[in-house]
């Protein structure tokens, strides 16, 4: 995950402060929220692809109220589970990334959040967080 490239000094509000600050707002689609399958947290896991080229750059978190940002506003909105707080990416790096899909999977427990990403996606600032970390594996054969 690379929820750590977003330095602490500038966060996005955290829940409680959410509930107070925007009272009113919408929740999530409830045919949406339906679909979900959360884990024990409340979360999702939302894999992040490069719309064009389909590289994976990242894995993130979500709970309905970083899923309901993220369709919302264009921008990628995670769940911090070290920090216990929102966040979005880009928002003291640069490194945006722009909505250009969201799609839930067959059993409602992952997203795929295809992108345009700018700059790294990862906080070691690699394009991917999956650059040069290959792990030795059997190659199968169809």
């Amino acid at each position: 995950m690379s929820e750590q490239n977003e330095p602490t000094s500038k966060r996005v509000r955290t829940a409680p402060e959410e509930a107070a600050g925007d009272v009113g707002l919408p929740g999530l689609a409830a045919d949406v929220a339906e679909r979900l399958k959360r884990d024990a947290a409340g979360l999702v896991a939302a894999v992040v692809q490069q719309y064009d080229t389909l590289e994976v750059l990242m894995v993130g978190w979500m709970d309905d109220e970083a899923l309901r940002r993220t369709l919302t506003s264009g921008r990628v909105t995670f769940w911090s589970r070290s920090r216990q707080e929102y966040w979005r990416k880009g928002d003291t790096s640069g490194h945006v990334q722009w909505v250009k899909s969201v799609s839930l999977d067959c059993d409602g427990d992952a997203l795929l959040v295809q992108v345009d990403q700018v700059g790294a996606a990862c906080h070691t600032g690699t394009r991917t967080c999956f650059d040069g970390r290959g792990l030795p594996a059997v190659v199968g054969q169809a």
